[in-house]
């Protein structure tokens, strides 16, 4: 299987935002792209230029999906009945890693994934450890009882950096969260402009 190596938050450094919303990013600092040549003038996108970018900026937010991973849910987001676009948020927002990333348990979408593979993650009762496994509506998702003690997770739940989006009911002291529906585009808190149309455009053209 293959692994996106870059670091995190050369994703922040090569959009020129800090597509995570959070106090470290680099781009706080240095709003330009990573290496040597990363302060010279970009010059203007053309149409695939923007639609590409849109697509990598979506896809790093949501961690290590690899492009075929990306491109499976596409697909799948297209089969479905209704807005392509809105089908594919909904279905990367139903994402195990993403939803446990949603409910605080975590401090990024990067932790969400390594903590659903380590097993510390329970759905419906039952251990998950396949961060791409789809959760649904009325799902409950909680962290296991062993690992409900980890500075990681006590110090996710206690930070003020992200709320908890509607369509989650958390119960903070129990760590578990009921995902109670598919959200909309416009309730998905990105802390950063995201265009999935454009990204439905780059793989229809």
């Amino acid at each position: 299987m293959s692994k996106r190596h870059s670091q995190k938050y050369k994703i922040d450094r090569r959009m020129g935002e800090n597509i995570w919303g959070r106090a470290k990013s680099p781009v706080n600092k240095r709003a330009y792209g990573p290496g040597q040549h990363g302060q010279r003038r970009a010059g203007k996108l053309s149409d695939f230029g923007l639609q590409l970018r849109a697509k990598q900026k979506l896809k790093g937010y949501y961690g290590n999906i690899t492009e075929k991973q990306f491109k499976r849910i596409y697909t799948e987001a297209q089969r479905l009945r209704g807005n392509t676009a809105e089908n594919l948020i909904g279905l990367l927002e139903s994402r195990l890693d993403a939803i446990v990333y949603r409910a605080k348990f975590v401090p990024t979408v990067f932790a969400a994934r390594q903590f659903v593979n380590h097993g510390h993650v329970r759905v419906n009762g039952k251990r998950v450890n396949i961060a791409s496994y789809m959760v649904k509506p009325g799902d409950v998702v909680e962290v296991r009882e062993k690992s409900r003690s980890m500075a990681l997770v006590l110090e996710a739940l206690g930070s003020p950096e992200r709320d908890v989006p509607d369509y989650l009911d958390l119960d903070a002291k129990g760590m578990k969260a009921t995902y109670t529906r598919k959200p909309e585009f416009n309730e998905v808190p990105y802390p950063v402009k995201m265009e999935p149309n454009l990204v439905v455009e780059f793989y229809s053209s």
